[in-house]
């Protein structure tokens, strides 16, 4: 089954609806952004979120954000432009901008705190999930940033599949944080950085040659078909 088509929620064992964390992409059709910069700023907002003080113990946004975290990790990506992005602007989550080359548009995305698939909020409900896809033209802008996502050079995916991807990895370099030192420290330098990241496109060679410390394995709920590895993370020393 392809989102590019449709996407149908899987459910939990017993029936329950799964949880999902929504993201929203916003995409100009006259000045587009290019993809490399909508999944940093897709990951950058994941990670915000997750950073967020009203996700921490004691926040409003807490129980919800722990309870996804312990479950199967979904991200569903959407896209919106004009008023659609301006709606979805109130309700809970935050937002990322980031800027790219002077040909393209600005890259924009909004983390929602997680929650059931279905329903959704109207703003979220009605937009569309099939077939993002921003234009593939050249490579990422942050490159002294603290953290590097590598995406696989051997699977196809959409631009708002990467995005997810990228998302993914990134949120699992920020869980890891500091294993080998002090987290808080290694946090608090991306944190002041903007969680700025570099989305790279290593070549088969290099993909094959070099493991990194987090490894995405997508589960083939949507676009891939079974368990497929999709993206790779690690810090830059």
């Amino acid at each position: 089954m392809s989102v590019d088509s449709f996407h149908v929620p899987h459910p939990e064992p017993g029936g329950v609806m799964p949880w999902a964390m929504q993201l929203v992409v916003y995409r100009d059709r006259h000045e587009p952004a290019r993809q490399v910069d909508v999944c940093e700023a897709t990951a950058r907002a994941v990670v915000a979120l997750l950073d967020d003080a009203r996700s921490a113990e004691g926040g409003p946004w807490h129980d919800a954000v722990q309870h996804w975290v312990g479950g199967h990790i979904r991200k569903l990506v959407r896209r919106a432009d004009g008023k659609r992005w301006d709606d979805v602007q109130l309700l809970e989550g935050v937002s990322v901008e980031q800027a790219g080359p002077a040909d393209f548009g600005v890259a924009a995305a909004r983390a929602f705190v997680p929650g059931p698939e279905e329903p959704q909020p109207k703003a979220i409900d009605k937009l569309q999930i099939a077939g993002t896809n921003f234009p593939d033209e050249g490579v990422s802008l942050s490159v002294d940033a603290l953290a590097v996502v590598e995406v696989s050079p051997l699977v196809e995916m959409t631009s708002g599949k990467m995005a997810a991807q990228c998302a993914h990895a990134a949120q699992r370099l920020y869980e890891s944080a500091g294993t080998d030192g002090d987290p808080e420290s290694t946090r608090a330098s991306w944190r002041a950085d903007g969680f700025r990241l570099q989305v790279d496109f290593p070549s088969v060679e290099q993909w094959h040659r070099t493991p990194r410390p987090v490894s995405i394995i997508d589960a083939g709920f949507t676009e891939l078909g079974g368990l497929t590895e999709t993206t790779r993370a690690y810090w830059r020393h």
